[in-house]
């Protein structure tokens, strides 16, 4: 018998890569699945004809397919199958389970499931901690996946009986045992997660980011993401005076080292650091955080205390434009102009001239913008906003059509 799988891994690892070799060049997937399947079933057929296990003949076989360096391409073409028949190895495992063996000795049951886990537990941890040398946390969470009784377990035990090493009632417990570990695995993941989740610690603001340094700026920036600074680059160029806030260190970190910003940490729904950024002296307030609740809740307290002061805002969708313009500000879609450079440049490249496609990409804007102020007057109704978008569908078609004509 061990010669027959000392043959089969040493005949496998250097004849499979010749073979899918010669297979990948005739650039057919096909013939690439076909020629896996046959390695497959051919290994578990000598395997058999050896007297070992089929079972364990399409094992080896998968383990060697997937040591090769054509696994990639493999997994891609046997990536439909997948699914499929894992839905048909778990209708069989439940097929196959004694479900009354649950009723008759749920404490036996349970005993060799808790058993079966307390053992494959610390040994997997202690596995991953010395030899594959995880941490703490990782080694845990090795130890939880791979607690349960893995499907192998079935193909073991249906020989054992086969062979008569156990009776039917055992073999019965065995697979209710291995099926309860693997029923149990989701909720022991689930509580792993939160046992290792540790709470995010904040880190300490040095002081030089919490005292807020400015002349008369004419731009206070909110949030100084990606979209912060773009525009306090350009703001920069163009020689305006600004300050930005932010409340990550990591922001301000990043900002100070690379573009040499004025940005502080500060919360700008707090009064005083509003009034420490100078914020009453300046023109505009550009509000540019990812937060739709916080970036309205923003907007909302500076208009609040400053009721003349310009306002833009970040927005997240159109009822978020709704928001932002009920509490003053002026919105500005986080996705629209890119979405309009793009249909732009793919009008461009279906044909349309430079000019008709910034022509039509003018008309939608202007239409859009009409549409999102009619759809924010009765935005609390459902079926008004619906029938809207329905008209204005119809009425951007039209327009099209008659400027093509």
């Amino acid at each position: 018998m061990f010669a027959s799988i000392a043959i089969v891994i040493v005949g496998g690892r250097y004849l499979l890569r010749p073979v899918f070799r010669t297979v990948t060049r005739t650039g057919l997937p096909e013939v690439s699945t076909a020629t896996a399947l046959l390695v497959v079933i051919g290994t578990a057929w000598l395997m058999e004809q050896a007297g070992v296990s089929m079972a364990l003949g399409a094992f080896l076989a998968g383990m060697l397919l997937a040591d090769s360096e054509y696994r990639h391409e493999l997994e891609s073409q046997i990536e439909p199958f997948k699914g499929l028949l894992l839905g048909l190895f778990f209708i069989s495992v439940g097929m196959g389970a004694n479900l009354s063996i649950l009723f008759e000795t749920p404490g036996l049951l349970l005993g060799l499931t808790l058993m079966l886990l307390a053992v494959k537990l610390p040994l997997l941890v202690v596995v991953g901690r010395t030899i594959g040398g995880l941490g703490a946390a990782s080694a845990i969470r090795l130890g939880v996946v791979l607690a349960a009784g893995g499907e192998f377990a079935f193909v073991v035990f249906k020989l054992g009986k086969d062979q008569g090493l156990f009776d039917a009632h055992t073999y019965d417990l065995l697979l209710m045992t291995i099926t309860l570990s693997m029923a149990l695995t989701p909720l022991l993941m689930l509580a792993c997660t939160r046992l290792l989740k540790r709470p995010p610690v904040p880190r300490e603001v040095p002081e030089q980011y919490k005292t807020i340094q400015t002349d008369a700026p004419r731009v206070v920036i909110v949030g100084m993401g990606r979209m912060g600074q773009i525009v306090s680059r350009i703001l920069r160029a163009q020689k305006i005076p600004f300050i930005a806030l932010d409340t990550s260190v990591d922001a301000i970190e990043m900002t100070r080292t690379f573009e040499q910003a004025p940005v502080f940490y500060g919360d700008p729904l707090r009064a005083e650091v509003l009034h420490a950024a100078k914020v009453g002296e300046a023109e505009y307030v550009v509000i540019t955080t990812d937060d739709p609740e916080i970036t309205t809740r923003t907007a909302e307290h500076i208009k609040r205390l400053y009721p003349q002061m310009k306002v833009l805002a970040r927005a997240r969708n159109r009822q978020h434009v709704h928001k932002l313009t009920d509490v003053g500000a002026e919105p500005i879609r986080e996705t629209f102009y890119s979405s309009l450079e793009m249909t732009r440049r793919a009008l461009v490249g279906l044909g349309l001239t430079r000019e008709q496609a910034a022509d039509r990409i003018q008309r939608f804007s202007e239409h859009d913008e009409q549409l999102l102020e009619t759809q924010g007057r009765v935005r609390d109704d459902r079926a008004k906003v619906m029938q809207n978008a329905k008209e204005a569908r119809v009425e951007l078609a039209r327009l099209f059509e008659s400027d093509s004509n």
